[in-house]
């Protein structure tokens, strides 16, 4: 098994590719190790030294470093737990598989345009450096939209440049509704 690696914007973060599908029901993130033990493979990445997140998007895992570790030194560890992982056979998540972002009943038409066009064309372009955007809220007397950074886009020194010159001009474009566009952190 081959798997490569490619960088991300944050530079924290490197991207994991096992070249084969990995959380294909939806996109996972974990920030502790608690969390962690809902996957064996989060959990693995988590007892690395260093390690202080992990996302596993639909063909590749991200993980984030601390900053006091490089990836000199955590790389070599994480290639050979992602390895471990996908040629154990071992199933990604223990029991229920994670939950997809969905759109409520009772989401308005505004926000149900919102939400489409984050998944068709905001999520898979962030989904290649290795990260993702959930819609949070939407408040209609504002037209503020409240946004969530997972992954390589949680803490990416670049983020906000990808809110403001990127999503929130696209969104005020196509629906004019929205008037400004901010991270829930």
């Amino acid at each position: 098994m081959f798997i490569q690696t490619e960088t991300t914007p944050n530079p924290n973060v490197l991207k994991f590719l096992p070249g084969r599908d990995v959380a294909l029901a939806g996109v996972q993130e974990f920030l502790s190790i608690d969390a962690a033990t809902a996957s064996p493979l989060a959990e693995a990445l988590f007892r690395l030294e260093g390690v202080t997140g992990v996302f596993f998007g639909a063909d590749y895992v991200s993980v984030t470093r601390h900053p006091d570790f490089g990836w000199a030194a955590i790389k070599a560890p994480v290639l050979a737990a992602v390895m471990d992982h996908f040629v154990s056979g071992a199933p990604l998540m223990r029991g229920e598989a994670p939950d997809a972002e969905g759109h409520a009943a009772d989401d308005s038409e505004v926000v149900l345009e919102i939400k489409a066009l984050l998944d068709s064309r905001v999520r898979p372009a962030v989904a290649q450096d290795g990260g993702d955007i959930l819609f949070d809220a939407f408040d209609p007397d504002t037209g503020v939209l409240s946004l969530r950074m997972r992954g390589a886009c949680a803490g990416c020194p670049s983020s906000s440049a990808t809110l403001k010159a990127g999503v929130e001009q696209m969104m005020k474009h196509y629906v004019p509704e929205v008037t400004r566009v901010e991270q829930v952190l």
